[in-house]
């Protein structure tokens, strides 16, 4: 879980994961502002890592997979502590992924059309759906959305990109689906309910346009890459 400032969220997201089905719960806390380090601390998360200064998403969730490579995890599943997405598919990510059909799983707020009325605001759905769109027709793929944060991973899967070298930042998410689909590694979906409130992690309009064009902008040199007018991937 890549924690910032998830005090008030925190406890509810581990309420409902599944009791048994993780082996170990693994917390970065990204030098919150608020008490997300002494939460953890009291919920008694068996692996807690602290930044001691704000790194950025893609730094926290590598500091994750990190940790969870190194105490040899089979699978791997990446869930937000903010609450916006349900603890509750984690069986079912898994599953598909144990069945020997996936190597990943994306946990799709699209899918189930529910997306709006998880109280998505209107401006982040369209940019998700005409990113999406031009994101499947340049890179070969048929997925109905590349921004979920809720993931499932076989472990041999981040142990065969270099997700290191990607971005500290939150593009990190997109660099990463752009290796694993160079891979040709299976991705799967789940139709993921998702929830929006003042709590919930998000990012204000303008590092949202940011983060559209650096989703362009991978889109184009995987293209490149595709038609083999570019020999390595660089994203």
């Amino acid at each position: 879980m890549p924690a910032y400032n998830a005090e008030e969220t925190l406890a509810k997201t581990l309420s409902e994961i599944p009791p048994s089905i993780a082996q170990h719960v693994i917390l970065t806390d990204d030098a919150s502002t608020d008490n997300t380090l002494r939460a953890a601390e009291e919920l008694n998360i068996d692996i807690i890592i602290q930044h001691e200064f704000n790194k950025g998403y893609g730094a926290n969730q590598k500091s994750c997979y990190r940790k969870a490579l190194d105490i040899g995890s089979d699978i791997i599943v990446m869930l937000h502590p903010d609450y916006q997405y349900s603890p509750k598919l984690i069986p079912a990510m898994v599953a598909m992924i144990t069945s020997g059909h996936y190597d990943v799983i994306l946990a799709s707020r699209i899918l189930s059309g529910g997306a709006l009325k998880g109280g998505m605001p209107l401006y982040k759905y369209v940019a998700n759906r005409l990113l999406t769109f031009t994101q499947n027709l340049f890179m070969g793929l048929k997925l109905s959305e590349y921004h979920t944060g809720y993931r499932a991973f076989r472990s041999d899967v981040l142990q065969s990109i270099d997700f290191e070298s990607n971005s500290d930042d939150f593009i990190f998410d997109n660099q990463l689906l752009a290796q694993i689909a160079s891979k040709n590694f299976a991705i799967g979906e789940i139709t993921c309910p998702t929830k929006y409130f003042k709590e919930a992690s998000s990012i204000n309009l303008r590092r949202s346009v940011i983060y559209g064009l650096g989703c362009l902008r991978i889109t184009w040199l995987y293209f490149l890459w595709r038609v083999k007018l570019h020999k390595t991937l660089k994203v």
